[in-house]
């Protein structure tokens, strides 16, 4: 802050003033007040003389803090402080720097509202109703509807619904099974030697049959009776039966539930 005040007593800076008074080289009661805010007043209304924001609020502050202090050495009271007492552990500078902070903030929200304001500003809103012209009738929703026709939809509502009923007669259901497959292939594979899967499966119709037929050679290949090879990433898996002397009990085959 710049701006240089004339007093009787004093002339300079106004920030300077101020700390003249906070240290008592100054008595407040000596400065009079009043031609120095006449004399900024005459400043902001001459059109040759620009400040800015930051200097206007400054000014305003430390002006605020010079009455603040006058008007306490003015009236005194039974709480009344002295000068030094109120900034006690504060350096001048720090305190006009936190009430300039909070200026600061007051103005944000003073700019916030004045963006509010300008977008309320852009909308109309309808002082009206609808036009005479326009009516709208809804219809009528009971129009030809009598009390006859009112007592059978209440019978219909409350007679008794039949339990739904969830047929599956249309619906197929694949009768092989893995445990059949494991004893169908255990008397087949002895006889047809080293072959691949795909041999194996090449007269099956459906892919069940194939998956299930996979499954039955992992369950014979994990119970030791068929070898598994595949030559190849993604090639043809081989199957072979173990020798023949070490041939699966055909009665426990037959009683393999998987």
């Amino acid at each position: 802050m710049t701006y240089v005040v004339t007093t009787p007593s004093f002339s300079g800076p106004i920030e300077t003033l101020l700390q003249l008074i906070s240290s008592h080289d100054v008595d407040i009661l000596d400065i009079p007040l009043a031609p120095v805010v006449d004399a900024f007043v005459a400043t902001l209304r001459d059109d040759t003389t620009t400040l800015e924001v930051e200097e206007l609020s400054e000014f305003l502050l430390i002006a605020s803090i010079l009455l603040e202090l006058k008007s306490q050495r003015l009236l005194p009271g039974r709480d009344a402080t002295e000068p030094d007492e109120e900034f006690v552990g504060w350096e001048e500078r720090d305190v006009l720097l936190a009430r300039l902070l909070e200026l600061r903030t007051y103005a944000s929200l003073a700019d916030a509202f004045v963006i509010l304001f300008e977008r309320a500003a852009r909308s109309y809103s309808r002082l009206r109703g609808i036009d005479d012209g326009f009516v709208v009738q809804p219809p009528d929703l009971l129009a030809g509807i009598t009390t006859a026709h009112l007592a059978a939809a209440y019978l219909r509502g409350i007679e008794e619904k039949p339990v739904p009923v969830v047929r599956l007669n249309h619906v197929t259901v694949d009768a092989v099974t893995v445990a059949e497959t494991v004893v169908a292939l255990a008397q087949r594979l002895p006889a047809m030697g080293r072959l691949s899967f795909r041999d194996l499966t090449a007269t099956l119709q459906t892919r069940i049959e194939i998956i299930v037929h996979f499954l039955a050679v992992l369950e014979l290949c994990k119970l030791g009776h068929i070898e598994l090879g595949q030559g190849a990433t993604f090639g043809d898996v081989a199957i072979e039966w173990i020798d023949a002397h070490s041939r699966l009990d055909l009665e426990r085959i037959d009683a393999y539930e998987g």
